[in-house]
């Protein structure tokens, strides 16, 4: 059973993703074209950081981002051996209930533009696309989405 739950992005899986995430977007995009967050930022008191377990083990990881006017999907990852057992929507069912909980009227989202699973996931969950939004520039390696809540 899939549990998705606040959480530190210090507890050592966690950041053990989030490290794995980190180095796979610096191998598939530029410098310039990576925005992830630090794992220091997202401990950020706009930030709202889950991870999804079986047991004790974490599989995954996503966060939300409080904006001002929107909420922002960060740091979304699911461990490779946990891929397709339904932890990315279980994650993204969670920050939509939270950004629900929070009056947020939208969520948006930066992502590769060559991660192809990713984009599935989205659609599945309702985003489109749109154009850049808050601080990203434009950039040929990403893909900009959003959905309203």
């Amino acid at each position: 059973m899939i549990i998705v739950e606040l959480s530190d992005p210090h507890q050592p899986q966690a950041t053990a993703l989030l490290q794995q995430s980190h180095a796979l977007m610096q191998s598939l995009f530029p410098p310039e074209d990576n925005f992830f967050l630090s794992i220091d930022d997202l401990c950020a008191s706009n930030i709202r950081f889950f991870t999804a377990r079986d047991g004790a083990t974490v599989l995954g990881t996503g966060a939300l981002a409080v904006k001002e006017d929107y909420g922002e999907i960060k740091s979304m990852f699911v461990a490779e051996t946990a891929r397709g057992k339904g932890v990315a929507d279980a994650l993204m069912r969670q920050i939509e209930d939270e950004a629900r909980a929070l009056n947020l009227p939208c969520l948006k989202l930066e992502t590769g533009n060559v991660l192809d699973a990713a984009h599935r996931l989205y659609e599945r969950h309702g985003f489109t696309r749109c154009g850049p939004f808050g601080d990203y520039p434009e950039a040929a390696s990403s893909v900009f989405m959003e959905k309203p809540l």
